[in-house]
């Protein structure tokens, strides 16, 4: 099942700060409506139990801050016989003929990278919802951060995952200059897709 073939609802409506290349890729995601709603995918369980891994004592989730980001402190996975490990590559903003999409457009590079992202775990049978973990590249970790946080999590609360994945956010230079994102996850899901 695709993101595009799970049941939606409408959660608000999308303002002028996303640009028409982002409102591409976040329909061709299935969290836009002609109108430009955003919709809300009812979220699919996890194919692997998880629970994250707290200390509040000491540490609240990252989604409990003033300003939240969309990361777990950690999960805990009990491994079974009859589950799949996948590890998805660095992930960009590519078409199918491997060129750079959205150059210069940071948000919309971002969408698209979901978007890669979310088909190779679809081919897998696989969702967001069995991430547990990203990395996730940034060229410009201190002009972009803020604006990453954001789209990742509407990204979340649009797909309904809880709890989302553990994160690390790393500035580095990427394979090709005209990419701004680069994102590899880790997942786990029942065998035989």
């Amino acid at each position: 099942m695709t993101l595009l073939d799970q049941p939606t609802r409408i959660i608000g409506q999308v303002d002028e700060t996303f640009s028409a290349a982002e409102r591409v890729e976040m329909k061709a995601l299935g969290l836009l409506d002609d109108d430009g709603n955003l919709l809300g995918i009812a979220p699919v369980p996890a194919q692997v139990e998880r629970t994250p891994i707290t200390s509040l004592d000491i540490l609240n989730e990252a989604y409990d801050y003033a300003l939240p980001s969309s990361f777990s402190r950690g999960l805990s996975v009990s491994i079974r016989a009859g589950q799949r490990i996948l590890w998805i590559s660095g992930t960009a903003s590519i078409d199918d003929d491997g060129i750079t999409v959205y150059t210069g457009d940071f948000r919309a590079q971002l969408w698209r990278t979901l978007h890669n992202i979310s088909q190779l775990l679809h081919a897998e049978g696989a969702t967001w919802h069995d991430v547990l973990r990203t990395s996730c590249y940034l060229r410009d970790i201190e002009r972009d951060y803020d604006e990453f946080n954001k789209i990742r999590t509407l990204f979340f609360h649009c797909l309904g995952v809880n709890p989302v994945p553990a994160s690390t956010g790393i500035q580095a230079r990427l394979c090709r200059s005209d990419l701004l994102i680069e994102i590899e996850g880790f997942a786990i899901v029942a065998d035989g897709k």
